[in-house]
């Protein structure tokens, strides 16, 4: 055959990896494998075969975890954590070098033992999987070494337990394990049931690198496992990757228990591929973006945009390339397409696509190996927005298609999932790209490209692709909490009446909503009294009504979150300036809201007034970053509001709490539905009188007055806010945290906790951070 003919018919190959390490190691440990706890491996206990899913080969026996495993795992990482967190930054840095090190110096082993075990090619295993966890540990060694001078004021949180899925399990074992030691924590760390052994091999380097005992445990199991390990008192952050339904009960498990938590979750993300794109390379970028790992990507390309005038072209050109990809083998060098991971993911493809009758299904036409998980590359075109499969993980090799007419409607249409993971587009306009790209709902972006990942990049979701980032400083700081705890909060001391007489015009103060008053929709208002029982005046008590008229006004203001930093920061100087004018007013109502000294009152507004300037001089300048990426090209770590944020505000500062709240949303490009301290009240709604007099776009800023406990729930549940937060001294951090599984939305709450309001800590980045999500942008360049 002549080398024409090759390129002409592809048919070259095979050429085979060898497996025969991977197999001696195995039976080294004589093809049965406990848990690794307190730095050595358990005996084998009740166990399950771990296969090979292109052949059906039980490759080994690994012992299923218990709640005992579970115990004796978190007993020997809490045991390690004092001194490992004691460590300097140095040492640990030393700790991951070496780890790093023994990934490259075994990476043939863990690339031939992943493809065995998880049915990926050996290209994507050698190529992409153990070179990317090797360059986490690199990256995390840098961390670590610098954590101490860069990230000043924040402690490692203690034990970690993490869940990890079995597309990627290496990688994903590095995404988790690599900045949590470099933070200072330790680990129990569940692999997926399909997919033990790399972890497990992990253990032995952990046992080379003369890592301290009980830094690094490992627990096998299914997911009564996870959840044991979810559940144990002793875990201090639970890190989860895997499917939106598993997230969202861990959501509600964790919910209250003071738990940090970081999910990366499913998705259904966008390729879109615009009308001057360079059709070919977008093809091609198609191949990796749905069939990179048999499509088993929770970032997978897997909803085609193309624009209607090209359609016809590139999906003729798309099928083409489909009929000349390989399968067969996944140790054989020459193939493109493995084995879906296990005979239960392979039904499950099988039924979604067998079950639809819309559009039109192609399977490549491509000769497929009559044993094993094998599913064929598979196209479905013409669907519609709202059919089952545009909207629903496949998680397999299948592409489903539709068509758009302009990149308003692309933007629309890709927007139209519940998820947020990630998104591609096409074209040669750079003018299109870069306004297309930060209109996405996606924590990622690739611009004429896919499936770019780095540890310095930081990677994660939005809406019910979950929250938190992993890579990056942003992904250390996950595994970080501040030094200083913050003060215990005391109830509410609501004031009763007294003999006073009420001097003055009866007042009830009304909410503010969507940048007008409003009355409650309840019709029911309750009195405020000063310490001595005088008569304040009254404030409505807000219902789940009113929370749904703030959270309309937040959303009709989006276009809040499009003007520049300059404008953001001249409003909120504004509103300084208008508070400055009143200084005296606003002291005296917080003196007989809290009977303090006309000087602490005093003290408290020009802090709150202090503390706009200092939003106000952030709002321009909280910046994001290009990241050094290994690439020609930069990726660019966005910073982007939120969206609607609602907060309790705290009891301890009636003015400067609800300030301090919203400047920082308002500064990054927020709207936010506060909740007024219960106790004190009226100077959150005297404020509003200032936001109207500022220049404050009606329904950035809405006001409401009522009891945190009957608020939190409606708010939390609320689909349309994106984030809660809870200063209250209301015991409604878990009830919080439950509402907001069923969005998956972000939270931020005090666990009974509260920084000091009048110090450093009741400002800062802490609270830009939770008023910002991070949107990585990749922009190759260069011809």
């Amino acid at each position: 055959m002549t080398i024409p003919e090759i390129f002409e018919t592809m048919e070259y190959g095979p050429a085979m990896e060898d497996a025969s390490e991977a197999h001696a190691w195995i039976a080294k440990h004589e093809g049965q494998f406990g848990h690794f706890i307190g730095g050595a491996f358990t005996a084998a206990g009740e166990s399950f075969a771990t296969k090979n899913p292109a052949t059906g080969e039980a490759l080994a026996q690994v012992s299923q975890g218990t709640q005992a495993d579970v115990n004796a795992a978190v007993d020997a990482a809490a045991k390690a954590f004092p001194r490992w967190s004691k460590l300097s930054g140095h040492h640990r840095a030393r700790h991951l070098y070496a780890l790093a090190r023994l990934l490259q110096k075994h990476s043939r082993l863990f690339a031939v033992l992943e493809t065995m075990d998880n049915g990926k090619p050996i290209r994507e295993s050698r190529d992409i999987d153990i070179p990317l966890a090797q360059r986490h540990f690199y990256y995390h060694a840098g961390l670590a070494q610098l954590r101490d001078s860069e990230l000043p004021g924040h402690q490692p949180l203690g034990v970690c337990g993490q869940v990890i899925p079995w597309n990627f399990p290496l990688l994903m074992l590095a995404w988790k394990v690599a900045p949590a030691l470099a933070a200072g924590n330790t680990v129990v760390l569940k692999p997926a049931e399909y997919t033990s052994l790399t972890a497990l091999l992990f253990a032995d380097i952990c046992r080379e690198a003369g890592l301290p005992k009980g830094v690094v445990n490992i627990v096998n199991g299914d997911g009564a496992t996870g959840a044991a390990l979810v559940d144990h008192p002793g875990i201090a952050k639970v890190a989860f990757t895997g499917s939106t339904e598993v997230g969202r009960k861990i959501r509600q498990a964790t919910a209250g228990s003071g738990k940090a938590l970081t999910l990366e979750l499913g998705g259904k993300s966008p390729y879109i591929v615009f009308d001057d794109a360079d059709l070919d390379s977008a093809i091609e970028g198609l191949v990796d973006a749905i069939w990179f790992n048999q499509g088993q990507v929770c970032c997978a390309g897997s909803r085609l945009l193309v624009q209607e005038n090209i359609a016809d072209d590139f999906h003729a050109r798309l099928k083409t390339r489909m009929a000349n990809l390989r399968a067969g083998n996944p140790l054989d060098k020459c193939i493109d397409i493995g084995a879906v991971v296990d005979p239960v993911q392979h039904a499950q493809i099988t039924r979604m696509v067998s079950e639809n009758t819309a559009g039109e299904t192609y399977h490549a036409p491509i000769e497929m190996p009559s044993e094993g998980c094998f599913y064929p590359p598979t196209l479905i075109t013409g669907l519609e927005p709202a059919d089952r499969l545009m909207q629903e993980e496949i998680f397999g090799p299948v592409l489903v298609s539709s068509t758009f007419r302009t990149p308003g409607e692309a933007v629309a249409l890709a927007n139209n999932t519940r998820y947020g993971l990630a998104a591609t587009l096409w074209t040669e306009n750079v003018n299109l790209a870069l306004d297309v790209a930060p209109k996405l709902a996606a924590g990622v972006v690739w611009v004429n490209a896919t499936n770019l990942f780095d540890a310095a990049a930081g990677f994660g979701g939005v809406r019910e692709s979950g929250f938190g980032r992993e890579g990056g400083w942003e992904g250390l700081l996950a595994y970080l909490k501040p030094a200083d705890a913050g003060k215990p909060v005391k109830p509410a001391k609501v004031h009763v009446p007294g003999e006073a007489d009420f001097e003055g015009i009866d007042r009830t103060a009304k909410f503010y909503v969507g940048g007008k008053q409003a009355r409650p929709d309840g019709g029911y208002s309750r009195a405020i009294h000063g310490p001595r029982g005088a008569l304040l005046g009254h404030v409505g008590i807000a219902n789940r009504k009113d929370i749904r008229n703030a959270v309309e006004a937040a959303q009709k203001a989006a276009g809040w979150g499009k003007t520049n930093g300059h404008l953001r920061a001249q409003i909120l100087y504004y509103i300084a300036e208008n508070l400055g004018a009143r200084g005296a007013e606003f002291a005296d109502r917080i003196r007989a809201q809290t009977g303090r000294s006309a000087a602490s009152a005093r003290e408290e507004v020009e802090i709150a007034l202090s503390r706009l300037f200092s939003y106000a001089a952030w709002a321009d300048k909280f910046d994001g970053a290009a990241k050094s990426v290994p690439i020609r090209g930069v990726a660019l770590a966005m910073n982007e509001p939120v969206g609607v944020i609602g907060a309790f505000c705290p009891e301890e500062a009636p003015l400067l709490g609800p300030v301090s709240l919203l400047a920082p949303a308002m500064a990054m490009g927020n709207r936010v539905v506060l909740i007024a301290g219960e106790s004190a009240p009226l100077s959150a709604t005297d404020l509003y009188q200032v936001l109207d007099t500022s220049d404050v776009p009606g329904g950035v800023v809405n006001i409401l007055t009522g009891s945190h406990a009957d608020l939190a729930k409606p708010l939390a549940t609320h689909m349309d806010v994106d984030a809660v937060w809870s200063f209250s001294s209301a015991d409604i951090s878990g009830v919080i945290e439950a509402g907001s599984a069923g969005s998956l939305k972000r939270t931020w709450v005090n666990n009974g906790r509260n920084p000091d309001w009048f110090g450093a800590t009741g400002e800062g980045k802490a609270f830009l951070r939770a008023a910002t999500e991070v949107k990585t942008i990749w922009v190759p360049y260069g011809e």
